[in-house]
């Protein structure tokens, strides 16, 4: 990620008003008239938004505003928001969007990979599952949990499980969605999403440590011995 120039100072009104001319105008006709613009009021202010988080957070990876539309009904070329993430381990990372409608900070196990699933499951139905109940229940409930569930029991557990709710999961991921305000355009937005940001460490934390990577390092030294 290149880093910015300058401290953050906020999303001038001028963000969210992009977004808003973008959802009635995204072609690439228009893009190509007002890239400089994304570059100067989108990308210029979120790079310096992660730049200052760096040190506490690590580095992060700011998203293409072009969308992959080749296997999409949708072939509108551009994405109606800015994202970006700072990764922990695969499908681990924190989140942080802007948009027309405002700004949403979050983190959590975003998609399934490999054997994160498997150790998801195995840990939850573990002692240190009771630990991830905790951390969920003392969340603020500004927060918004989502695990994509399943509508029956995953196989081999019982119905009657105490941490049902949690094994049916096939993701996890806590977030806030804060409409856009004038709040936005100060330094108040830096400090909510690193107040978000520090809230779920504790989640970030317990994903990485028993989710894990997709692939078994022990079975990655192995091939790299044979």
């Amino acid at each position: 990620m290149t880093k910015a120039e300058t401290a953050f100072t906020g999303f001038p009104v001028e963000t969210f008003e992009f977004y808003e001319h973008l959802s009635a105008n995204n072609t690439k006709a228009w893009w190509s008239l007002h890239k400089a613009e994304y570059e100067r009021v989108v990308r210029a202010p979120m790079l310096a938004l992660l730049n200052e988080l760096t040190d506490e957070f690590g580095d992060a990876h700011l998203f293409r505003p072009h969308r992959d539309a080749r296997f999409s009904k949708d072939k509108t070329p551009l994405k109606d928001h800015q994202g970006a993430v700072v990764q922990i381990e695969d499908a681990i990372a924190y989140y942080v969007q802007v948009s027309a409608s405002g700004l949403i900070a979050g983190a959590g196990w975003y998609s399934p990979q490999g054997e994160q699933l498997r150790r998801y499951r195995e840990s939850v139905d573990g002692p240190t599952g009771a630990v991830l109940e905790g951390i969920l229940e003392v969340l603020p409930s500004r927060f918004e949990i989502d695990g994509r569930p399943l509508v029956t029991k995953p196989r081999g557990y019982d119905a009657n499980h105490p941490r049902i709710a949690l094994l049916r999961n096939r993701m996890l991921v806590a977030s806030s969605n804060y409409a856009s305000a004038p709040w936005m355009g100060s330094r108040k937005a830096i400090e909510t999403v690193r107040d978000d940001w520090q809230t779920l460490q504790p989640l970030a934390e317990w994903l990485a440590d028993h989710v894990g990577p997709a692939e078994d390092p022990a079975a990655e030294l192995s091939r790299t011995a044979d």
